[in-house]
This record gives structure tokens, sequence and C-alpha cells, in this order.
């Protein structure tokens, strides 16, 4: 807000013209004293000079405002927290977008599938608009409050802008510490949608579990024994039942070559769901 200017109150004396000379920030103004014999208009100038500093303060504050809105972004194949925040200049850097939208993207900035919607530049754009109005706000004691205000809300946003488009390159997105996961089938599926991230493979935890549930009741070492593949001696092995032809030809580099291992398993059944359903989450029966 303006600081309120001082006001000196002078002595007043007989007047004969029946007005008195106030100082308001030096500029006089006439005002009618009782008694006096007519009324004199005070001068227009000084009120236009407040609606012009008053009209300015808005606009300035409209400005922040502005920048206080955000967008929603859908995440797709082959990108990244540090990439995202490059293209979408928040400031802040990756570092803030994941602020932003950590329970969305969970405990690790590395992983993110394709799909997940992230909010861009909520917080970041929030800050820079509180500190474009306070540096406005402080510009305002200035007797020329209109264009320091506008001077200093043109520095904020030239300073914000600069520092969004130099931060991608000066800070990369840093090595995370290797994720743990427990050993109970959360953990397993969590597992697996990171693995499945990593190569672009498509699926949720949703679909993923559902599947499991239908297939093997969560159980990783469950085998069919009676249908038409296993009598065909490939039984259908593991959470999401793979018989081993499958197994082999949808298994993922980097998981186990056991088709009972939970995370194996459940990769190459999404790696295969994707090529024949265009993904796990398209599954409701037996595949």
């Amino acid at each position: 807000m303006p600081e309120n200017g001082k006001h000196r109150r002078s002595r007043t004396s007989s007047l004969t013209r029946g007005i008195i000379a106030v100082s308001t920030g030096g500029a006089a103004l006439a005002l009618p004293v009782i008694g006096a014999t007519g009324a004199f208009a005070a001068p227009a100038q000084p009120v236009a000079v407040e609606k012009a500093a008053t009209s300015t303060a808005v606009t300035g504050k409209g400005i922040a405002a502005q920048k206080s809105e955000s967008a929603t972004y859908s995440v797709i194949l082959g990108d990244t927290l540090a990439k995202i925040a490059r293209e979408h200049s928040v400031s802040g850097g990756w570092k803030a977008l994941y602020e932003d939208n950590q329970k969305a993207v969970g405990g690790n900035p590395n992983l993110i599938h394709p799909g997940l919607k992230l909010t861009v530049d909520a917080k970041a754009e929030s800050k820079s608009a509180d500190k474009a109005e306070k540096a406005e706000s402080k510009a305002s004691a200035s007797s020329d409050r209109a264009e320091s205000a506008d001077r200093a809300d043109r520095s904020e946003r030239t300073s914000t802008s600069i520092a969004a488009e130099g931060a991608p390159a000066a800070e990369a997105a840093p090595a995370a510490e290797p994720a743990t996961y427990t050993n109970d089938l959360d953990g397993w599926i969590k597992e697996s949608l990171a693995v499945m991230a990593e190569h672009g493979i498509p699926g949720t935890y949703e679909g993923i579990h559902r599947n499991i549930i239908r297939e093997s009741g969560g159980n990783p070492q469950a085998i069919n024994n009676w249908d038409s593949n296993a009598a065909a001696g490939i039984p259908s092995k593991g959470l999401l039942q793979v018989i081993d032809p499958t197994f082999q030809a949808y298994h993922v580099d980097g998981t186990s070559t056991d088709s009972y291992d939970p995370v194996a398993n459940i990769t190459a059944a999404c790696n295969y769901a994707a090529d024949k359903y265009g993904s796990i989450d398209n599954v409701d029966s037996a595949y």
C-alpha cells in the first residue's frame, strides 16, 4: 500500500477571503471555511494524479494475478521432469515441478509414466506473482508511484524469465538413490511399473492388480495344471499366469529369467498385453 503523506497543520488567523491553504503532498487545495461567504473548487490536478496511480496499481496487481494461473500436462513416452520443466519454462526447474506434483508422482522423481497428469507452474508461478506484488508495493513509496511500480514489475518479470530459461542448463536431474520396494504384492507391482516406465510399456497399478487377483490371487508360485496349456506341457505360471514361450518372447531386459519371479512375471505379461491389447488395463478376462 502507498505510504500516507505527512500533513502539517498551519496556523490559522483571521481570514477575510474565507479559505485555508493545506499542504497535501506538495499540492495546494482550496477548501471552504465555515462562515465563509463562498466556496471555491479544489484544483483538479492532484485528483487526476491520484487516479492515475491507483489505476496503475490495479493493473500491476492484475499482472501478478495472471501469473498464478496453472496448466495440466499429460506425460508422454520419453518425458522426464527436467525435460517438461525446460519445455514449459518452469521457475525453479524440475525440483519445483516435482514439489508441486509429488503426490501424483510418488517418492521417486525419476519414475513418471505415460498418461500421468501434472500441474505445471502452479506454485512456482504463484511465488513469482507474490514477488511482483511486493516489488510493486515498495516502489509505490516514491512520488512517481506509477512509473516506479511499472519499472519494478518489468524488472521482476525479466529476472523470473531469465532464471526459468537458465535453470535447466544449470542443473540436471540428480542421480536418484536406488528405490527400495517391499517384498509383497504392492512392492512387486510398484517395482514392475518402474521397469515398465523405463521401457515405455503402458499400464497402471489398478490394471495390474485387478488382473493378478483374478489370475493367481496374488500367489507368485501359482501354476495351472489342468487347462489346455498344461495338457500341452506348458502350464501357466506366476502372478499373471504366463506360459514359458510367452514369458521368453516378451521377457524384459533387467528382470529375472525365472518366470516365477514376481517382477519378471508382471513385466513380461504387461509387455505381452501391450502388444496384443494395447495395455494390461484393457484385459478383463483370460488372455
